[in-house]
């Protein structure tokens, strides 16, 4: 059943743009619905209908001690205040989620990263990030992160520290601070995680 009658385009970003839908309830009521995409008009995923990726979240386990991990600290403009977050970012192109990976971990934090590819494919796959506001899907990739952490790269416009956090920290990260809920559910796999085989919850 089509929910809607019409798709009013109501903003003109490069990144991110607000679109109405003319949306219709059930019983065929008539009513205003709001949503953002990163995606041009013509593309949007209601329109679609496909969950192909615009970004990646990053899963990355410290390479030379698999009990830490690589947290974010950032301002984020809408709540005024540091979120605690996996690095992440946008898929440019035709990169595949991995080669995003690498290369949004080397400009945000100046690391390099490693794909780990074992586990099950499924939990590769794009989830959706907020559908009540967003048709914006995402990958998470997995992996190991190593070298010196570098503001080089960062743009101007990010205001980011970078962490290497153990088991300790993270639980107190979860139990106290801000937290982006991607973070917060994979934090909870990193608490569980035995260093010997840090991506055992990939499997099955």
């Amino acid at each position: 059943m089509k929910k809607y009658t019409n798709i009013h385009k109501l903003s003109d970003n490069r990144f991110l743009n607000l679109f109405q839908l003319d949306a219709l309830t059930d019983t065929g009521r008539k009513f205003d619905y709001f949503f953002v995409s990163r995606r041009k008009a013509e593309h949007i995923k209601l329109l679609t209908k496909d969950m192909k990726a615009e970004g990646v979240v990053i899963y990355p386990v410290w390479k030379d001690d698999p009990d830490k991990i690589v947290l974010l600290r950032q301002y984020r403009y809408p709540i005024g205040d540091y979120l605690y977050e996996l690095p992440a970012g946008l898929i440019d192109g035709e990169e595949t989620a991995e080669e995003a990976a690498v290369r949004e971990m080397k400009e945000e934090t100046g690391l390099d990263f490693i794909v780990y590819d074992g586990g099950n494919d499924a939990y590769r796959r794009p989830f959706f990030m907020g559908a009540g506001f967003t048709d914006e899907s995402c990958n998470a990739v997995f992996g190991y992160a190593f070298g010196t952490i570098s503001r080089d790269d960062m743009e101007d416009t990010e205001t980011i520290q970078v962490l290497v956090v153990d088991k300790a920290e993270a639980a107190r990260i979860l139990k106290e601070e801000k937290v982006s809920i991607r973070a917060a559910y994979l934090l909870m796999n990193f608490l569980h995680s035995n260093r010997e085989k840090p991506f055992a919850f990939l499997e099955g």
